[in-house]
């Protein structure tokens, strides 16, 4: 079986939107709980610096190890529903509808390394983030647009059939 067949499976589709809730949730809680400011909604290399900055000891840690952990967790889940849903809810047009979302994926990954090497003080590639973190909200904007749309349109259809019953 194809991948791209088993995540358009309604149960994968469901697991893989579990999967992203339960993640951002994580990632909220943890933000809060460690008064940390999320790296990932930087783009501006001066305010990362400055954020990693005025960060302690443990904040980086536990920044980094979030970024190693659930961050890469996350475009794995939000890339399957994004992904699934292009291919389940756009059959002809699946693989073209699902670009942004395949490509965001290892974009996402990319910028979670740069975060990490510059959270733990080993190498400062944190420009970067100035092409990096845009381009990764763009494409997850896009797949986000088009996995709402899949799932607008089957609902109208369920809708408009069980009105035809």
């Amino acid at each position: 079986m194809i991948i791209t067949e088993k995540l358009a499976e309604t149960r994968m589709l469901w697991i893989s939107f579990i999967a992203t809730v339960l993640l951002t949730i994580i990632f909220q809680i943890l933000v809060n709980q460690f008064g940390l400011v999320l790296l990932d909604a930087l783009s501006d290399s001066t305010e990362v610096r400055i954020a990693i900055s005025i960060m302690s000891e443990q904040q980086r840690q536990i920044h980094a190890w979030m970024t190693g952990t659930l961050d890469i967790a996350y475009p794995m889940a939000y890339g399957a529903l994004f992904i699934g849903s292009a291919y389940k809810f756009f059959p002809s047009k699946g693989f073209l509808l699902a670009v942004p979302a395949i490509l965001c994926i290892p974009v996402d990954l990319i910028e979670g390394v740069v975060q990490i090497l510059a959270l733990m003080g080993l190498v400062d590639w944190i420009q970067l983030k100035e092409f990096l973190t845009p381009l990764k909200n763009l494409l997850f904007v896009a797949g986000a647009l088009l996995t709402i749309s899949g799932w607008a349109k089957w609902i109208f259809l369920m809708a408009s059939s069980t009105r035809q019953e």
